[in-house]
C-alpha cells in the first residue's frame, strides 16, 4: 500500500517538482498539493493522508499553526516539516507543534524520502 501524502508549500516550483519526483515512485501517492495550509485538517481527514509535508514559511497560517491544526484534527497523521532557511528556534517550534522531523529543502531527495518513510512508520 502506498503512503498517502499531502504536500503544503507556497513555492509552486518546489512543490510541483517534489510532487512529480515523489509520484515517480511506487511507494508514495500525492493525494493533495496546496500552496497554503488553510485546508490541511480537512484534506487529511477526507483524503486519509498518512504524512503531510509542511513548509515552515506559509502565507496565512504558518507552518507551526498548520502542524498544530493537523495534529489536533488528525492525530494519526505524521507531519514532516520542510524549510529553506529556518533557524534553530523555528525548527524547535515545529517539533514542539508535533512535527516528527524537520528537513531542509536543499537536502538530497533520498534524505527527504527516508524522512517520509520514517514518518509513515511512526
Amino acid at each position: 500500500m502506498r503512503t498517502r501524502i499531502v504536500l503544503i508549500d507556497d513555492n509552486d516550483v518546489f512543490r510541483h517538482a517534489l510532487e512529480m519526483l515523489l509520484d515517480l515512485t511506487d511507494e508514495f501517492e500525492i493525494v493533495a498539493s496546496e500552496p497554503d495550509g488553510t485546508r490541511a485538517g480537512e484534506l487529511c481527514r477526507e483524503l486519509r493522508a498518512d504524512v503531510v509535508l509542511v513548509d515552515y514559511r506559509l502565507p496565512g497560517l504558518d507552518g507551526v499553526q498548520v502542524t498544530e491544526l493537523i495534529r489536533e484534527e488528525c492525530p494519526e497523521v505524521a507531519v514532516v516539516a520542510l524549510t529553506a532557511a529556518a533557524g534553530r528556534r523555528e525548527i524547535e517550534a515545529m517539533l514542539d507543534a508535533g512535527a516528527v522531523t524537520c528537513m531542509r529543502k536543499d537536502e538530497p531527495l533520498d534524505a527527504i524520502v527516508q524522512a517520509i518513510r520514517a514518518a509513515a512508520a511512526s
